[in-house]
């Protein structure tokens, strides 16, 4: 049954069609031609399918088996019978400004199977770093005033396993020079403008440096500053030189500097004496770090009620309006309070003191969404709204009129006590004495100005409650000042007027004259 089944011809027979002839034979013509020998030789068709069920399961597990054993010795096989041997050839080649080209072939004698080699480059000088790569050339910018040297190696790793040769290595010698002679602190900025005159560059980047003469430099020393940026070399053609014509610091106008681009910009500064060699300096900017950011544009604000409005224009600049961040500062020149927002927005709204004065700034940045954080620009002009001005004048007025209304009622009200100038002026007229019937009947010009004292303690009495206190005051005893007493009287009587014009002009006074002195 094993062999019927296993022979070529019998799996592409259908199991129904050879049941039916099956069947056929068995009682018509059991050894008729037309009968299959392979169903002849088969005698239960039950244990014919659960055979062939189980070969389509074992297929699969025996080609995922075989596949495993051969990933597992491919594995292995490197460790045992492979060995790395180092590139030859390697050279470094100064290609331009700050740049340097690493070339190295692989080696003939490595032995050559179906794996994948790689390279392992370690810049040793002037700073270590290390990095991977499948090609046999490799370019660095990097500063070459204090030389450069590299190695490379082969690598075979995977998984498993780690495989290296031994190391070759190349450098560059430092350019000669007398140490000190170079120049020294060399910083660099660059600043965006707009070109009407060209569409395809509709913004120009300028460039501008300063260094300082090396200590130890001649004093006919001469220094000339280059650039390279991308593919770009220019030489400077403008100078600012010190007292002893030496070139300190240079212009560039217009040079070939992307202000959104990611290269790296290098400056090399070199110089000439007739005394002894210049030694050079260069040295890697990134853009970001130096990028002197325009200030915002049009910068507006407006007070409406306590509600203070600013608007403003993005900087003049390559990048587009949602690649800035902002900065507002707003400074209350009356009481010195300062208040820094920041926003990605170019509008920003506060509520204010309608009484004050303020003065309002803003600067911009790149946003770290766009490019990497940089540099904020300077602060704008400041611009100023309020009426901060007038409101001293208006308190130092307040106070001056009242101290002096209270000093002109005090020397009167001494003059009117000491010389008796009241009762000169108005006598009064013997008659028996009632103080029920005086007060009714009689004008008391003494009992008037104890009424007006009644008012001066209680301002916010109305004047029936002034008149109804004095009554109980005047009847129960016999006044407020006793006789005999007219200086202490005089001194109550101008501290009252005082307490009196303190609460009406704190009442009324700082809300109207304001208003008066501002309409005028």
């Amino acid at each position: 049954m094993a062999n019927a089944l296993l022979r070529p011809g019998t799996l592409s027979i259908s199991p129904a069609h050879d049941t039916a002839r099956w069947w056929g034979c068995r009682h018509e013509h059991r050894h008729d031609r037309h009968c299959p020998r392979h169903l002849l030789l088969s005698t239960d068709w039950n244990k014919r399918i659960v055979c062939r069920q189980d070969m389509v399961i074992m297929a699969p597990i025996l080609l995922i088996l075989l596949g495993a054993t051969e990933i597992l010795q491919a594995d292995l096989l490197p460790d045992e019978k492979i060995s790395l041997l180092p590139p030859v050839n390697f050279t470094i080649k100064v290609t331009g400004l700050a740049q340097v080209l690493l070339h190295w072939e692989p080696n003939p004698d490595q032995e050559q199977r179906n794996v994948n080699l790689e390279y392992q480059v370690k810049i040793n000088a002037p700073k270590e770093d290390d990095y991977e790569t499948r090609i046999t050339e490799s370019n660095c910018v990097t500063i070459l005033h204090q030389g450069f040297s590299a190695s490379v190696r082969t690598i075979l790793q995977n998984d498993h396993s780690f495989l290296a040769s031994s190391w070759v290595s190349a450098e560059v010698q430092a350019p000669p020079g007398s140490p000190g002679t170079s120049a020294v602190n060399l910083t660099c900025t660059t600043n965006t403008t707009a070109d009407n005159y060209s569409h395809l560059r509709p913004y120009q980047v300028s460039l501008h440096c300063t260094w300082l003469v090396g200590t130890d430099a001649p004093e006919d020393t001469q220094y000339f500053l280059y650039y390279r940026y991308g593919s770009w070399t220019e030489e400077c053609k403008e100078y600012s030189k010190d007292i002893l014509e030496r070139n300190i610091a240079c212009w560039f106008p217009r040079t070939f500097i992307h202000s959104r681009g990611r290269d790296w910009l290098v400056v090399l500064v070199n110089g000439s004496s007739k005394h002894t060699a210049i030694k050079p300096f260069d040295q890697l900017f990134a853009l970001h770090t130096i990028d002197q950011i325009n200030t915002p544009l049009n910068v507006t604000a407006e007070i409406e009620g306590t509600r203070l409005s600013i608007q403003w224009e993005k900087p003049v600049s390559a990048f587009p309006s949602h690649c800035f961040d902002y900065e507002v500062k707003i400074h209350n020149t009356r009481n010195g309070y300062l208040q820094i927002e920041k926003m990605m927005t170019n509008a920003f709204i506060s509520i204010i003191d309608d009484f004050s004065k303020y003065d309002i700034q803003v600067r911009a940045a790149v946003s770290s969404m766009c490019r990497e954080a940089g540099l904020w620009s300077e602060w704008s002009q400041p611009i100023y709204v309020g009426n901060d001005e007038q409101k001293p004048l208006t308190k130092w007025f307040l106070f001056v009129l009242m101290a002096t209304i209270c000093l002109i009622l005090l020397i009167l009200s001494l003059i009117c006590r000491i010389c008796h100038l009241w009762t000169k002026l108005f006598p009064p007229i013997p008659a028996p004495k009632s103080n029920i019937k005086d007060f009714c009947v009689t004008p008391n010009y003494e009992v008037m100005w104890k009424v007006l004292m009644i008012c001066h303690i209680c301002p916010g009495l109305s004047p029936l409650g002034a008149v109804t206190g004095f009554l109980v005051f005047y009847i129960i005893g016999e006044g407020f000042y006793p006789e005999g007493q007219e200086y202490f009287y005089c001194f109550s009587h101008s501290v009252l007027w005082l307490i009196w014009l303190f609460v009406f002009f704190k009442r009324w006074g700082l809300a109207v004259l304001p208003r008066l002195v501002s309409n005028n």
